[in-house]
């Protein structure tokens, strides 16, 4: 099976070695996504959800280079640095899916990449 990268000029470059996603067939996956915004460089920081709202803006950047959005998405994982912040997380990114939500899981962590609070990947298949 052929793969092919998906790169975004809008959503941050990978800060390691790998691609911010795969389309494999007609699957993509995306590499976890923190709350850095392209345009400036810099992380975008406030509270939880400011950050959350960030991180799905880059994951949705990225579905659409690939000519697809949320309501293709089918597996979601979120790494977050305190639980206790479940709640605020949760309503920004159910904001993103108005209908049929993904799979989920929602993990705490003791250390994300470059310090941040969230991260989030997501797996996405184009009908």
């Amino acid at each position: 099976m052929a793969t092919n990268l998906i790169e975004s000029k809008s959503a941050p470059a990978p800060i390691g070695p790998y691609s911010q996603a795969v389309m494999a067939g007609n699957t993509l996956y995306v590499s976890g996504q923190i709350p850095l915004d392209q345009a400036t460089g810099q992380l975008v920081q406030g509270d939880i959800q400011t950050e959350t709202h960030q991180v799905m803006k880059n994951l949705q950047y990225i579905l659409q280079e690939a000519g697809m959005d949320f309501s293709h998405v089918v597996k979601c994982s979120i790494f977050v640095k305190d639980l206790g912040n479940f709640g605020a997380i949760n309503e920004t990114y159910g904001s993103y899916f108005t209908s049929n939500p993904p799979a989920r899981e929602t993990v705490e962590v003791s250390r994300l990449p470059k310090d941040v609070n969230v991260e989030i990947s997501c797996i996405a298949v184009k009908w």
